[in-house]
């Protein structure tokens, strides 16, 4: 190979890189058995707990920040209908979303809330279900221009769930409804407490992942290849603070977000086409 033809492979290689993956920093490749990755949760620590979404295995992964993994755990009356995000509580809990819905169907969506899996000695955890439906779903599924009802974007805050649904109308409008439900085992009809708009391009703009940071005071939406982060709200209508837009420079099929620390969210793609399938960081300092 001479020179110039070098040259222009090494532009060409840097280039299609950064249109791959923007702002975000590749911090490891994720193994093959978790391409289909949905949700990630962390203890403060130098590990993250990883979940794939329906079809998959019903168990949890704890992956180290080179992407390997370090244990699993077979959630015991857990079925993987559809996992679809996870999310901690300050008790230690893990809650697994089981509420990607995709036909806007489903009449068995619930969250599993399991007790904290690191220090979990067997193979096995077990799971407290807390079953959910929405109060303004009368259709299974509902027409196009209704298709509010699936969700792939859970975080706890102050005894309580709240959940982002991904909207699949047509013609699509960007509104996000959110809901909220006990933290407790139980059958629940959700609360919805309020509803926003980040953006209006389907492309880009259905929400699949949400968290709050360590200390309470920002709220971070990922979609696929956008941010929007949350400043200056009151409980529990978080949208009526500040939203703050971040084209992350991304076009891979971004599925999760959750806080590493205060300053520091860990991003997750999907592998499809032969991209993503990635761990990555973003500073919001």
């Amino acid at each position: 190979m001479n020179k110039i033809v070098l040259s222009t492979f090494l532009v060409l290689s840097v280039f299609t890189s950064c249109s791959n993956y923007g702002q975000l920093k590749v911090i490891a490749d994720l193994p093959g058995s978790l391409d289909e990755n949905s949700g990630l949760a962390t203890y403060g620590d130098s590990t993250v707990w990883v979940i794939e979404d329906g079809g998959n295995k019903d168990e949890i992964y704890q992956i180290n920040l080179k992407g390997d993994i370090l244990k699993s755990l077979k959630v015991k009356n857990g079925d993987n209908q559809d996992w679809e995000d996870l999310t901690t509580d300050n008790a230690g809990n893990l809650y697994i979303g089981d509420i990607g819905n995709n036909a806007n169907k489903r009449k068995d969506l619930v969250i599993y809330k399991l007790p904290n899996p690191t220090i979990e000695p067997g193979d096995k955890i077990d799971a407290e279900k807390i079953k959910l439906h929405y109060p303004d779903q009368k259709d299974f599924p509902p027409k196009k221009e209704g298709l509010f009802y699936d969700s792939e974007a859970i975080f706890h805050h102050d005894g309580k769930i709240f959940i982002v649904i991904k909207n699949r109308s047509k013609a699509f409008t960007g509104e996000a409804h959110i809901y909220s439900v006990p933290d407790t085992k139980g059958t629940y009809e959700a609360t919805l407490v309020g509803s926003f708009t980040p953006c209006k391009d389907w492309k880009i703009c259905q929400i699949t992942s949400i968290d709050i940071s360590p200390k309470g005071d920002r709220i971070v939406a990922l979609s696929y290849g956008k941010l929007f982060i949350f400043t200056d709200f009151t409980w529990d209508d978080f949208t009526k603070g500040n939203m703050q837009e971040i084209d992350l420079g991304a076009r891979s099929q971004l599925e999760s977000v959750c806080f590493l620390n205060d300053d520091t969210l860990l991003i997750s793609d999907e592998k499809a086409h032969s991209e993503g399938g990635n761990l990555y960081t973003y500073s919001i300092k």
